[in-house]
């Protein structure tokens, strides 16, 4: 009998890994998923406690994409490895603060090394020739291949058929001939193939799934490095970028204050760690504190705040002032006017 071959796919819960590792699936090879966790991850966070997502489902979609498949996903925390990707990229940053080819290399090189510490014979990824503009072109994905260590180990099904042969095509593992040829950013060929396998409730094929490729969040990261003067982060850094309306009244502090209730509840678990500014006489969000800051500090952020509740037209209105040793004391403020805000103080 033939030994059947095991393939590792990485499924980052978008249509294209779910529709690469279903193409290696059906031609009788065992296929894992493997799935890293780097914090950056747009899908999940945000979508569960933001009203605006609130019709979206509430899920994991690399587990989404493993229960649809019905395989084994292993979900591996790589956040403090992954600093390094996102400090020092030895091939720059994208439009924005995204390393994004660097980053496809790295997460290939941990694919390859699970492979070869778990017996498997290569890996699956969904990448199409000419989808993205750094790690998905004709030029750097052999670049990728290589430099991940993966070399001929390294298949990619959806255009498998416009790149060099692979190892598992050229020792028939898998067919060549039942593997896809797709190219460019155009989505309409993946999604015709979801329906043809029966896949409608799947993630939208839109955008990229990392934060780190949007323009607003990663200037609130350039200013979190430029506020402690190095760059560095940890992961409650990189969750509350993505909540509330972020300012810097000063370089030596800054606000967030939440847009709505589900970001408020978030906040509220953050703080034993920061000051927070709540509104006593009239409903309001919350807001946190992040730096140290004096007396004038605490009642400019709390007019900041005041402006964003319901007590904005009054003339004044009362706030309490919470410290992260749970200690409080009232201010008595007039609330900022919009206009007032400079604009430099947006992040």
């Amino acid at each position: 009998m033939t030994e059947q071959r095991k393939a590792l796919a990485m499924i980052s819960g978008g249509l294209d890994s779910l529709l690469a590792a279903k193409l290696v699936q059906e031609q009788g090879v065992h296929v894992e998923g493997i799935n890293f966790f780097t914090g950056f991850c747009v899908e999940g966070h945000t979508h569960a406690i933001r009203k605006r997502s609130s019709s979206k489902p509430k899920r994991n979609n690399a587990l989404w994409v493993a229960e649809q498949l019905g395989i084994k996903l292993h979900i591996v925390d790589i956040i403090e490895e992954y600093k390094q990707v996102v400090f020092n990229p030895r091939y720059g940053y994208g439009a924005n603060l995204n390393p994004c080819l660097d980053c496809k290399i790295f997460m290939v090189q941990k694919a390859h090394q699970w492979c070869q510490q778990h017996g498997f014979d290569f890996v699956i990824t969904g990448e199409v020739v000419g989808q993205r503009p750094m790690s998905q072109r004709k030029d750097t994905m052999p670049l990728v291949s290589k430099r991940s260590g993966a070399e001929e180990r390294l298949l990619r099904p959806l255009s498998a058929r416009n790149l060099p042969e692979t190892l598992p095509e050229r020792m028939g593992w898998v067919s060549r001939e039942q593997l896809l040829a797709l190219s460019g950013r155009g989505r309409k060929p993946q999604i015709a193939l979801a329906r043809h396998y029966g896949f409608d409730d799947f993630a939208q094929p839109a955008g990229g799934c990392c934060f780190l490729t949007d323009a607003q969040y990663s200037s609130k990261l350039a200013d979190l490095w430029q506020a402690r003067g190095r760059k560095e982060y940890e992961l409650d850094d990189i969750m509350l970028l993505k909540v509330g309306r972020h300012f810097r009244p000063k370089p030596h502090f800054k606000v967030i204050i939440a847009r709505e209730e589900g970001e408020g509840n978030f906040l509220q678990g953050y703080r034993k760690q920061y000051l927070s500014i709540v509104s006593l006489s009239h409903p309001g969000p919350l807001a946190l504190v992040d730096g140290e800051v004096g007396d004038k500090d605490i009642e400019l952020a709390a007019s900041l705040v005041a402006r964003y509740g319901k007590g904005r037209d009054v003339p004044r209105v009362e706030m309490e002032i919470r410290t992260p040793s749970g200690s409080s004391f009232l201010l008595n403020v007039q609330p900022m006017a919009a206009s007032s805000i400079p604009e430099q103080w947006y992040l």
